[in-house]
């Protein structure tokens, strides 16, 4: 998975409006405080508007606002709100048409890619947007790894998909 510049530009925005929850921010000043070009920040605002994190308001007090609490806000949903989902690969259907991948029931990597995506959705879904900006917290994983027979594995990640 790569994260994209939209999503590491929507990441750098989100983090001025948990900084300022009281504050109405145009997107011209997001942009600014976070760096991002003004072109790429509307369309990243409006990403943002449609998933439902942000909501806007024109006039002389108008501006992004987040609609969302920060403490209950995950790294995953804005992540997914700018990119889709995340994904490593198109065992599980996401390679642009929702179908599986054809070779995954005789491919030996099916297992690892998909326990994979599981553990870094994990990661993002295990973080909040507070934790992340306002604690300044970033989580630490501890995960150890344990080889098991193929169908096993197979197994495990058919069930945490499910």
């Amino acid at each position: 998975m790569d994260v994209s510049r939209k999503t590491d530009y929507a990441l750098r925005m989100i983090t001025e409006l948990v900084e300022r929850p009281e504050a109405a921010l145009s997107v011209r000043t997001a942009a600014q405080e976070s760096g991002v070009p003004y072109s790429f920040a509307r369309s990243i605002q409006r990403d943002l508007a449609a998933a439902g994190l942000v909501t806007n308001a024109r006039g002389a007090n108008g501006g992004m606002r987040l609609t969302v609490d920060p403490r209950e806000t995950t790294l995953l949903q804005v992540v997914e709100a700018v990119q889709g989902p995340v994904a490593l690969s198109c065992c599980l259907g996401v390679d642009g048409d929702g179908a599986s991948c054809p070779n995954r029931e005789r491919c030996r990597y099916t297992a690892v890619w998909c326990n994979a995506e599981r553990l870094l959705r994990g990661l993002f879904s295990s973080v909040t947007l507070h934790q992340l900006v306002a604690e300044r917290r970033s989580p630490l994983p501890h995960a150890t790894f344990e080889l098991v027979p193929e169908d096993e594995a197979r197994r495990a990640a058919e069930e945490a998909d499910a």
